[in-house]
């Protein structure tokens, strides 16, 4: 099922989501209608409190380039109660955007390698090490979890020249002043 995006001005945005207790079928419903969500919305990951929950999920599918250089479509992850244990000193830079922040974009640095460690959808623990645009994407959706958003991470002219668009968003859902 689609879920309803949460937009920019929302509090829930900005609040830290609670863990996952216990993997009940809502919890697993929540993370499937997730999915479906980010892929109908063509994003590349989605947190629970951008469709209105303060669980601790995410979502992800980074598409990959195949041997020819085309992109094909990403493989879908779910991370439960996910933490990140290990950063990389390498950053890499990339131009990111969000769901919630529709028609803004801005560059970000970030960690080039992680190592995170989380559930699934069957309540199975696990460990992956990530880089370059998974780490980038696992980084951006467990900021969400902790009511960062990408903008906060852009600082100087580059962030104040976003405020007439962050006002607008707001204004456009009804968010109001």
């Amino acid at each position: 099922m689609r879920l309803k995006i949460t937009y920019y001005g929302n509090p829930l945005l900005r609040k830290k989501a609670q863990p996952v207790g216990s993997l009940t079928p809502e919890v697993k419903q929540l993370a499937q209608d997730m999915v479906e969500t980010m892929f109908l919305e063509n994003g590349i990951g989605l947190a629970a409190n951008q469709v209105g929950s303060l669980l601790r999920i995410f979502v992800t599918a980074v598409p990959k380039k195949d041997d020819e250089g085309r992109l094909q479509p990403g493989q879908v992850k779910v991370y439960i109660n996910p933490e990140i244990i290990e950063f990389s000193d390498d950053k890499v830079v990339y131009n990111e955007g969000c769901l919630s922040i529709p028609g803004l974009r801005g560059e970000v640095s970030r960690p080039f390698r992680v190592k995170i460690r989380a559930l699934d959808i069957d309540g199975n623990a696990f460990e992956e090490e990530l880089e370059g645009l998974d780490s980038v994407c696992v980084c951006h959706e467990n900021d969400h979890l902790n009511g960062v958003l990408f903008i906060d991470r852009i600082k100087g002219k580059e962030r104040d020249e976003m405020e007439k668009k962050l006002k607008q968003i707001k204004k456009d859902y009804h968010l109001g002043q």
